[in-house]
């Protein structure tokens, strides 16, 4: 079970998530209010942290990396950026980011895309979809993530390069929320070579950027 710390605001105390580390190679839940910042940080060298989310309210309304490329008119990610679900709405907005590097292209690996790669792992399709099972969630499908920390560049040909992940322990991005989310995050092997280690990855929530301090 989540455990879950008091947070205040002007409407007074609310629930907010605890920290939650995910192990290399497997993925991790938490609970994001309306207006509370998410910190997704690498605990160590290389970390790819694929994001998925999905409203309280209605899990046929999700984070939608396809959206969010055309409602942005970008491929990249950058600092006040919304991304936004699949109805066209903003679900969180960036803000600190150590890395400026991620990906908004390339689907989520499966069981078989990693062993046709001579991987045994299991694949982040599966993993999350048993965690949504978990969770109780039922989306209609399992939407493509976004993959926070890959590096991969488009060239003139029209190619997609994945090149290799240089993330750092300890590198962090922090997001604002507009709306009650449960979010799924994967630290599954992605099969792409560079960025084909697993490395855990740490979720935390908070109020105000301070209150980071404290945990």
């Amino acid at each position: 079970m989540l455990l879950m710390r008091e947070g205040f605001t002007e409407d007074g105390p609310r629930s907010v998530a605890a920290p939650l580390t995910v192990a290399a190679g497997s993925v991790g839940s938490i609970q994001v209010l309306r207006g509370q910042l998410l910190r997704i940080s690498a605990l160590a060298p290389g970390a790819v942290a694929s994001l998925f989310g999905f409203s309280l309210v209605d899990p046929a309304v999700w984070l939608s990396v396809h959206h969010t490329r055309v409602f942005s008119n970008s491929y990249l990610l950058g600092s006040g950026m919304r991304l936004v679900n699949n109805r066209r709405r903003p679900m969180m907005v960036l803000g600190k980011d150590s890395v400026k590097r991620h990906d908004l292209l390339l689907p989520a690996s499966t069981r078989d895309f990693l062993a046709s790669r001579g991987y045994q792992d299991e694949g982040c399709v599966e993993a999350v979809s048993r965690e949504l099972s978990r969770l109780g969630i039922r989306a209609p499908k399992l939407p493509d993530p976004i993959n926070l920390f890959m590096h991969v560049r488009l060239t003139q040909a029209g190619e997609i390069l994945p090149e290799p992940n240089l993330t750092r322990a300890g590198d962090a991005i922090t997001c604002r929320v507009t709306m009650d989310m449960q979010f799924v995050v994967s630290a599954c092997n992605t099969g792409i070579e560079g960025n084909d280690q697993p490395a855990p990855l740490r979720l935390a929530v908070a109020e105000n950027l301070f209150d980071f301090n404290e945990d």
